[in-house]
């Protein structure tokens, strides 16, 4: 039985992975680990996050889908998509909380994209656009290589994707204002 059978008969719905991601320390290195790899280490980025996602949740019938974040200064983020009841809502690693995932609530793609772009916020971040990916387009072995998955990363930087228009003078008052009183706002479909 593969390793990701036996997770996903532990952690049966996204939201259960996501506590099982969110427990797992944050990976601050420039590795591509697989999802077997991640699991072994038990210390993730948001791209192996998503790996280990999209492998214990295509067990339960979800497409291994993952959404790239573009971000105006280079710091991307990616998590794990998934629709129920026609409503997507995502699975996530970060070291920010606002990062993390989603209920299924958002009614579209973008909906789900922008419900990030108030919590990326720091004094040089800004999402820009968003694309969602099947992992299975990669032709990398993203589940279980030993070693690392640079395709992967290379694959998602390289896809076309959608521009997200915004107002400049609104998100640099509101980052002022949080960054100001190192508040963000939670919501409650945030996990």
């Amino acid at each position: 039985m593969s390793i990701f059978v036996e997770f996903s008969q532990k952690y049966k719905t996204p939201r259960q992975v996501q506590r099982f991601i969110s427990s797992l320390k944050y990976n601050e290195s420039d590795s591509i680990q697989s999802a077997k790899r991640g699991l072994k280490s038990k210390c993730v980025h948001c791209l192996e996050g998503a790996f280990i996602a999209a492998a214990i949740l295509e067990h339960r019938g979800y497409p291994p889908l993952v959404m790239s974040l573009e971000s105006l200064d280079n710091l991307d983020h990616v998590m794990f998509v998934f629709k129920e009841k026609g409503l997507w809502g995502a699975v996530a690693q970060s070291s920010d909380r606002g990062l993390r995932g989603r209920a299924p609530f958002y009614h579209s793609l973008k909906a789900l994209a922008m419900s990030y772009f108030d919590p990326y916020i720091d004094k040089t971040g800004c999402i820009t656009a968003y694309q969602v990916a099947n992992l299975n387009n990669i032709k990398a072995d993203w589940r279980s290589s030993d070693r690392n998955v640079k395709k992967a990363e290379d694959y998602l930087i390289k896809i076309r994707h959608i521009k997200i228009p915004y107002n400049k003078k609104r998100h640099h008052k509101f980052r002022d204002f949080c960054i100001a009183n190192k508040i963000l706002a939670r919501h409650k479909n945030w996990w």
